[in-house]
């Protein structure tokens, strides 16, 4: 019995360990910008929503370009280095896999809306 009690405690041991890992490493790719800070550097950035086609064309940010997450490593590239890349997703979470994505590849000044799409509550373009 101590043996299960011990193989229990190491498997949660590792998951532990993989979720701050990975915490970690999403909070070094990408700054968290609020409503307010995200709403503010709108018109300076490259606004990249990554939700898929079908999600964004319900409804989306004024000035936002799709690339969905499941072909963002494909067609990231033509991004620019030379303007900050704004990031937004359904709930906060698709943004962090694009921003490692960018920070792999030479883009620095990624920002992405804490909260995502769902909790923003500036200017959309909708289907009606």
């Amino acid at each position: 019995m101590s043996n299960l009690w011990f193989i229990a405690l190491a498997v949660l041991i590792a998951i532990i360990a993989y979720m701050l890992y990975y915490y970690l490493v999403n909070k070094r790719s990408v700054t968290e910008l609020n409503q307010n800070e995200f709403h503010n550097g709108l018109r300076k950035a490259q606004v990249i929503d990554v939700r898929e086609k079908v999600d964004y064309d319900y409804g989306h940010i004024n000035g936002a370009r799709n690339i969905p997450i499941t072909m963002f490593k494909q067609r990231f590239q033509g991004l620019r280095k030379d303007q900050p890349i704004y990031l937004c997703d359904g709930n906060g979470i698709s943004s962090y896999r694009a921003a490692r994505i960018l920070k792999k590849n030479g883009y620095t000044d990624v920002y992405m809306l804490k909260g995502g799409y769902k909790k923003w509550t500036g200017k959309i373009k909708s289907k009606k």
